[in-house]
Formats: structure tokens, sequence, C-alpha cells
């Protein structure tokens, strides 16, 4: 799992961006952009990022049109972007896509085709002491980080989820909206946690696991199933 400090990301954490996806995570993620670069002309800084635009193999009409309500333009596929748009490349990507296998996949084909993943933590996250953020992970408005926290790469928490003292999240995993991972969790890599999921402490989630909306987690889960309901099973 590659780690990062406290600071919202590395040094080069600044560039042309594209963001990888037109739904609506996609464009969920086009608002955290927002908000740092705002952030910054607050603080008097330059804004970090110019927003190229977005790429999806088969973006659907509704999220075209989302698009260019925005001001944002559809740029062509994720191959497009490996190929290069127009003659240049961003030098920096996000993965606006909420499936932890599918990031994945993208992210390791724009790894090797040379661009480096955005780390992008809207203003309003909290964080405790010693807090570290992989590179390529979304952290969405509302978000609360306690203390002694890992997460990996490409990890995407969504508005208002929290995750507690001494738990390790692993790469490509999304905490949904309103979910609550408590202290001394881990939950391992592609792990998805639906919408107002709990996880309560010490528990462990196995590799690929999907905990359901709302479920509540009492014990650990092993990989690769899935869990629902109070307590889940």
């Amino acid at each position: 799992m590659a780690e990062q400090d406290g600071r919202d990301g590395r040094d080069d954490n600044t560039g042309v961006l594209v963001v990888v996806g037109a739904g609506g995570f996609g464009r969920e993620v086009l608002d955290v952009v927002d908000a740092v670069n705002a952030a910054a002309a607050g603080n008097g800084s330059a804004a970090p990022w110019t927003v190229a635009g977005v790429v999806d193999d088969s973006p659907s009409e509704q999220n075209l049109a989302l698009l260019a309500d925005r001001e944002v333009a559809h740029l062509g596929g994720v191959q497009d972007l490996v190929d290069g748009l127009a003659g240049t490349r961003p030098t920096h990507y996000t993965v606006g896509i909420g499936s932890p296998r599918v990031r994945r996949a993208v992210a390791e084909r724009l790894d090797v085709a040379g661009l480096r993943p955005a780390t992008l933590v809207h203003p309003s996250v909290t964080r405790g002491f010693d807090v570290r953020v992989g590179e390529g992970s979304v952290l969405c408005a509302g978000v609360r980080l306690t203390t002694h926290v890992r997460l990996g790469r490409h990890v995407h928490l969504n508005l208002n989820a929290t995750v507690g003292h001494d738990t390790v999240v692993g790469d490509y995993v999304s905490v949904n909206p309103l979910a609550s991972v408590s202290g001394d969790c881990v939950l391992e890599d592609e792990v998805l946690v639906g919408v107002a999921g709990v996880v309560l402490n010490q528990v462990r989630v196995g590799r690929g696991s999907t905990v359901g909306g709302s479920a509540c987690v009492v014990k650990d889960v092993p990989p690769g199933v899935v869990v629902k309901g109070i307590p889940a099973r």
C-alpha cells in the first residue's frame, strides 16, 4: 500500500488533470476539484488543477449533457487518453468510477502509460494526527478521519463518511456516503462499504467483499462475499 504523509499528496500533485468517468461520481470528483481550486484562490495561491476534461468509453447522452452544462469537455475514451489527446497528454488523472475492480483496471492501465494519479482532498475534510493518504485517493466533502489512519491507493471516501482511529484501508476501497468505519478495523483491497453501512471496532473485511447499504458488520467478513442486514450476514 503506497502511502503519503498528511499533506494532500505529493509535491507534484498539481497540473493538468483528466477525470476518468462521466457518471455521477466522476462529476462529484469535479466538485472536489472545484473546491480545492477555490480554497487555493481564497488563500491567494494559484489553482493547483486545470481540468482538461473527462474521458469515458461509453458515456450516456444524459451524462454528456450534464458535462456540457458545466462546460467540461468529453475527450473520448481511455485509449484516447493513453494514446494522447490532440497530440498532448495531461500530467495527471483521477478515476471517478465507483467499482473498485474497474477502478484498479483503469488506474493500472494509466500508470503503465506514464500518467500520474492525482490525490484530491476536499477542503472540508478533517484529519487527526498521523493520517496517511495513498496517491490517487478522492476524499469528498464532510469526510472525517481521526488518528493514525492509513488509506491505500485510489481510495474513495464519499460524502460524510467517517474512518476511526488506527484503521487501515487497503487499495481501491470505496466507502459510500454516510458510512462509518470504526477504530482498529482493516478493510482489505477492493472492499466496498455501501451507503450508511457500519463496520464496528476491530473488524476485518476481506478483499473484494461488499458491505450492503445500512448493514452493520459485527464480525470479520471473509474475502469475496456480500453481507447485508443488522447484524450483517
